[in-house]
């Protein structure tokens, strides 16, 4: 199984790249857009895009795949897909948007590859081999910098708008600064890469978020049990940080997950 794995990881470092050109340019064609609520979208792109990824994974392995836009079910080995994390970016041309592809077999993240094509950036870690951005090894900051933690904070309609206004507050409070930018995946990436100390959202699906937590576990941070209860399909809480903040960030959640 290692080997196959080992396959599997390989080629989803080619498959990242080429969803990201596919992307890339489908920019200008993109047509009306689709409306899951009036805060989320999908557009031609994100179809075609995960169209590609589960052709290409089915002409390869023939293994199963759970996608943002079309769905799937768990298996013992499932891959795990956004096809543009961060739409709403994608849409108003901004550079911070990814497409993220993850594997995961036996209950375990074995490989997680996210590409942010308007950054230059591909993230890949594979389960006890460590992380890395465009082949560097990458590291969660251990709050280095020497100044207050910076948490990114997602957010959705899918819990009350006051458990945010509460839970930045907290933050706050603790002395920890936050922001936002719209894409979970690189959220939870650019913490694994150390640019902040930590990701947090009270409710996120595991195709935002899986790839983007094995990086982090392999770039030295910590994350919560998101897999429990079935988050691969019905979504939980994220909690991804650098050691040194753990448990500031689940003092600060605490009741509103």
């Amino acid at each position: 199984m290692t080997d196959a794995l080992g396959a599997r990881h390989a080629f989803a470092i080619d498959l990242a790249r080429e969803a990201g050109a596919l992307a890339s340019d489908m920019r200008g064609t993109l047509g009306a857009l689709e409306a899951k609520n009036p805060m989320d979208y999908a557009t031609r792109a994100d179809h075609a895009v995960e169209a590609l990824i589960r052709r290409r994974i089915a002409e390869r392995f023939g293994d199963p795949v759970i996608g943002e836009e079309d769905g799937g079910a768990p298996a013992d080995l499932v891959w795990v897909v956004d096809p543009i994390d961060g739409t709403v970016n994608y849409v108003h041309g901004t550079a911070r948007w990814c497409v993220s592809i993850a594997l995961v077999a036996g209950g375990e993240i074995e490989s997680g590859v996210i590409n942010a094509p308007d950054e230059g950036r591909l993230f890949t870690a594979r389960r006890g081999h460590g992380a890395f951005v465009n082949g560097v090894t990458a590291r969660v900051s251990g709050l280095r910098h020497g100044a207050s933690p910076v948490v990114e904070i997602g957010w959705s309609p899918r819990r009350p708008i006051e458990h945010y206004g509460a839970l930045i507050q907290r933050l706050i409070g603790d002395g920890i600064e936050f922001r936002r930018s719209g894409s979970g995946a690189l959220g939870v990436a650019d913490t694994a890469a150390g640019l902040n100390d930590g990701y947090l959202e009270l409710h996120i699906n595991a195709w935002d978020v899986l790839a983007g937590m094995l990086l982090v576990r392999e770039a030295g941070g910590r994350t919560n049990d998101f897999l429990a209860g079935n988050g691969l399909m019905n979504g939980n809480p994220i909690i991804v940080c650098t050691p040194e903040i753990e448990a500031r960030l689940g003092s600060a959640a605490m009741g509103l997950l």
